[in-house]
């Protein structure tokens, strides 16, 4: 039954859009009343975002698109499959969660991306790239396979066009002739003068019923004169290429409408409708610009992209320096240093050069800074292909998205034992991305590669020192360091030193317990040792490992606990437990890290909380498993 959209509630500051609950709610709005809603809409997400801090240009960017799809699909009965995700909250608040919109991102809240298990409007879990239109094909075949008129719906940005992964996809579904529509978000350039009222209205023409019959009978009569209808078709090529660049689209068999202005709704609706009658593989290529709406984020779409709390009135605020920079920001600097020192030094970056700290670099040196754009296999091939040539690639990525180029890792890289360094940052918990970003799973994935060394800093200069380390190796290297700040400790940039390969350093003598702490778990463990008089050993190797130490620990210790901040299953913790067994030595070995299941979203210490890896968790764990205070200065029978 519909509502009645005349009645306003008094005073509220969102009449129409608190009265939308569902997408069955905004069907029943009259037409003329949706750009008032995506006022509304947008208005709200400005207010939300500056609370609790997210993904904010790219949403903004997406308000009137998301009120035209779900307005026009009989969702979530027709799928809608959203790529990347951090594009949809208008699609969040429109489908059931505007109240619940200010726990984003927060401990048991609502995710930041796509999730299958907090919406049915939700179709496809998201949150890497490029993702959308595999997964959308395989869902328009099942609807062709169950003879169902379910419609299927990909949302993906002209940055995530950027990936093989989608061409792949494209040229399948250009084979299989599905019914599916493709939506071309083309966010990086301004709306150009051929997205004005011509092409709009072209746009409609060529979408609608009457173009659509025209043709494919056409198609079909001039098919008994194979020469006409190769004459027919560049015809139409030639005339629709004087308005829209489609012809890429077009061979790989998709019919390309558009572009059209992704804030104009009522030609966004009356495309939709129209090709939403149509059968088939189409794409529609829609302009927005990122920020649209709030004028810092339209003028610095790359500065809003992902911001944290903020007063909507005054806009972002620098970043404070204190506290010491992050491990991006050392990487930053070192690779800067490392480049002034060896004219052979190449950055690679896949779409993440402020993420990963390449900003300065890009700058100084352009000439040996590429970034490759969504596409992490390409990005670590093509170091490999430097790396053949004499040169010394380093590549910056985060541990999630290496995950992506996995293959080409071991094939491309460790296979030929070429010398790559690999920059691995936001490796363990990141905090409110969540799951889909955190890296949980590089000692795992990268100990068992042959010809790979592996480090983890405990602090800010040791980072540096093991980016030296690995890069004057002459075999694949790799540093994963932690978001965010380490210990504050002073980075010296005036030194380059290299680290003894594979060797641990004992930072503290205890008695019966001895920690072996990896990377970021360092710092916890000597605050835990402090209470329990243990030996701490922090072991920069997870490959190789430092053998001897673990050896030494053994006869010393009664017990010995790694900790780690990375899954327990196969990594660090497992190396030592294999140098152990593979010597039939008998002590008693606790494992300390990541567990066996996806850690959800929150701040970054609530998660190391929840997961008994802050000094209260991992006391807790060490009381658990009999491990007191020690009583006696060497191990006794």
């Amino acid at each position: 039954m519909g509502m009645d959209f005349v009645t306003m509630t008094a005073g509220s500051a969102f009449p129409l859009l608190e009265q939308i609950d569902t997408p069955l709610d905004l069907r029943q709005l009259p037409e003329a009343r949706l750009p008032e809603l995506a006022c509304e809409l947008r208005e709200f997400l400005i207010q939300t975002v500056a609370k609790t801090g997210g993904h904010f240009a790219a949403n903004l960017g997406t308000v009137e698109l998301t009120v035209a799809l779900h307005y026009v699909f009989d969702t979530p009965e027709d799928r809608l499959v959203w790529d990347v995700g951090h594009q949809t909250y208008p699609h969040k608040i429109l489908t059931g969660r505007r109240t619940r919109m200010e726990t984003l991102r927060r401990k048991g809240g609502i995710a930041g991306f796509p999730k299958r298990d907090e919406s049915p409007y939700d179709t496809f879990g998201v949150g890497h790239s490029s993702t959308s239109l595999s997964a959308a094909l395989g869902m328009a075949i099942a609807a062709e396979q169950a003879n169902s008129d379910r419609k299927v719906v990909a949302v993906i940005g002209d940055g995530a066009m950027t990936a093989g992964m989608a061409f792949e996809a494209l040229n399948h579904a250009g084979h299989l002739k599905p019914d599916l529509l493709v939506i071309l978000n083309d966010n990086e350039m301004s709306i150009s003068p051929n997205v004005g009222a011509l092409s709009a209205h072209l746009t409609k023409l060529l979408s609608g019923r009457f173009f659509s019959s025209v043709r494919e009978g056409g198609k079909r009569m001039l098919s008994r004169v194979p020469p006409m209808l190769e004459v027919a078709r560049r015809a139409e090529e030639h005339v629709k290429g004087m308005f829209a660049p489609g012809t890429l689209f077009e061979e790989l068999g998709f019919n390309y409408f558009g572009p059209v202005d992704g804030h104009d709704l009522p030609t966004l609706v009356q495309t939709l409708r129209n090709l939403r009658a149509l059968k088939g593989p189409r794409l529609l290529h829609v302009v927005t610009r990122k920020g649209k709406g709030y004028p810092p984020a339209e003028d610095e779409p790359v500065g809003y992209h992902g911001v944290g709390v903020f007063d909507p009135a005054c806009g972002l605020k620098p970043a404070r320096s204190g506290g010491g920079p992050s491990y991006t920001q050392v990487f930053g600097e070192w690779l800067c240093d490392m480049a002034e020192r060896d004219e052979r030094l190449i950055g690679i970056t896949p779409a993440m050069r402020e993420g990963s700290g390449l900003v300065e670099f890009a700058e100084r040196f352009p000439d040996r800074y590429f970034d490759v754009a969504i596409a992490e296999q390409h990005a670590v091939t093509l170091a490999a292909g430097l790396a053949c040539e004499g040169l010394k690639p380093v590549v910056a990525i985060y541990s999630t998205f290496l995950q992506r180029a996995y293959d080409q890792l071991i094939h491309d890289v460790a296979l030929q034992n070429l010398p790559v360094l690999f920059a691995i940052d936001r490796a363990g918990l990141v905090g409110p991305d969540g799951p889909t970003h955190a890296g949980s799973f590089d000692y795992s994935y990268l100990r068992c590669i042959p010809n790979l060394v592996v480090m983890a800093p405990a602090d800010e200069n040791e980072c540096r020192e093991m980016l030296y380390t690995g890069f004057q190796l002459n075999q694949p290297a790799a540093v994963r360091y932690p978001r965010g700040k380490g210990t504050g400790v002073e980075v010296r940039r005036e030194e380059m030193r290299s680290l003894p390969l594979g060797e641990a350093v004992v930072r503290r003598r205890g008695r019966d317990l001895a920690l072996l702490a990896f990377g970021s778990m360092v710092e916890v463990a000597e605050l835990v040792a402090r209470q329990m008089d243990a030996t701490v050993v922090n072991m920069r190797f997870i490959k190789p490992l430092d053998e001897a130490v673990v050896v030494r620990l053994a006869a010393e210790h009664r017990w010995l606990v790694t900790l780690e901040e990375n899954v327990v299953t196969g990594g660090a913790g497992s190396a030592v437990n294999e140098c152990l067994a593979a010597r039939s030595i008998q002590i008693p070995v606790y494992n300390i890290g990541l567990p066996d299941r996806f850690v959800g979203q929150g701040e970054r210490d609530e998660l190391l909380a929840q997961c008994g890896l802050d000094v209260e968790g991992v006391l807790r764990q060490l009381a658990d498993w009999g491990i007191k205070y020690p009583v006696s200065p060497r191990f006794d029978s």
